[in-house]
């Protein structure tokens, strides 16, 4: 009887064991973060992330490493690098230049991003990464600013070293016959190439980091010149874009987390699909339209997110 009590004793604590979250038996896990410059869209991004991911894992148990690498292929590099020599058990990865880095020089540590246009066109099906796209529909809009201004020659602010800029300048190009406009491609690498932005009736910000680094400065000058600007991307509004559509951070954080989640309980990210965004966010500065001398027409104005008077 004495034996019976103790093997009941012994097997009870692996019995509850064995019913407890992954989270709780497992050693403290490093997620590396590569968080580009002072991009203001990734970071709204990585602050919902972080709480997310947070929040599915008991106190002490995650620990975050984050590189803020400059907009350049040499500074993405080194900051993976680093992560990767640091320990990184993951690395989460904002915007498409950081992601391909990331996929290229993270060896075999999982790569989880976000904020990245169009993944499988960039090609990383099949990779050990998984995440959140972010694209939106570059035709809703260039129509939306067409209701707001008559363009007819768009210029468009790229950079020929991000491949998913190159996607939107693309995409761009497809619309011009059915939209009756033309496009003037604005490779910008620096800041110096805001002096580009000239003879053009409108600007499209695509997700280029290096110009999205020097959003302000970019919008300084089309305001000088007078030419509404808008994106596809958040972090501008606010200085003067007059209307942005872009992804909500919040869900491409917390739908990151959910993914990062599953690959730290070890699921292959290559088994996990990408996320489509679902919740679009569409921000009007009716203050620089009315400057500018623009109306924005009522059915637009209703159907925002958010209107900056």
């Amino acid at each position: 009887m004495n034996t019976a009590f103790s093997l009941r004793i012994i097997i009870l604590p692996a019995i509850l064991l064995s019913l407890l979250p992954f989270s709780a038996l497992a050693e403290e896990k490093t997620i590396g973060v590569v968080l580009t410059g002072n991009i203001s869209y990734y970071k709204e991004i990585h602050d919902a992330f972080s709480s997310e991911l947070a929040a599915g894992f008991p106190p002490g148990s995650i620990k975050f490493l984050r590189q803020n690498p400059n907009p350049d292929q040499m500074s993405w590099v080194n900051a993976v690098q680093k992560l990767s020599t640091l320990g990184s058990d993951i690395i989460i990865s904002y915007g498409a230049p950081a992601t391909l880095v990331a996929i290229s020089e993270a060896g075999n540590i999982p790569v989880v991003f976000a904020g990245v246009y169009d993944p499988a066109e960039l090609g990383l099906t099949g990779k050990n990464a998984t995440g959140v796209s972010s694209k939106v529909p570059v035709a809703g809009v260039l129509k939306n600013l067409k209701s707001i201004t008559p363009f007819s020659k768009l210029g468009v602010v790229y950079n020929d070293a991000e491949k998913d800029t190159v996607l939107q300048a693309n995409d761009v190009k497809q619309l011009e016959a059915g939209l009756k406009f033309s496009s003037v491609r604005i490779n910008y690498k620096k800041p110096v190439d805001s002096s580009k932005i000239a003879d053009i009736d409108a600007l499209l910000l695509t997700t280029a980091c290096t110009a999205m680094h020097c959003v302000n400065n970019i919008i300084d000058i089309a305001r000088q010149k007078k030419i509404p600007v808008v994106a596809t991307i958040s972090g501008g509004e606010g200085s003067g874009v007059i209307l942005s559509i872009f992804p909500n951070p919040a869900e491409q954080g917390r739908e990151a987390a959910k993914k990062a989640a599953l690959v730290l309980k070890g699921t292959k990210p290559s088994a996990i699909p990408f996320e489509q965004p679902k919740k679009i966010d569409m921000v009007i500065n009716m203050k620089e339209a009315t400057a500018l001398g623009l109306k924005v027409p009522f059915d637009l104005l209703t159907s925002a997110t958010r209107v900056i008077k």
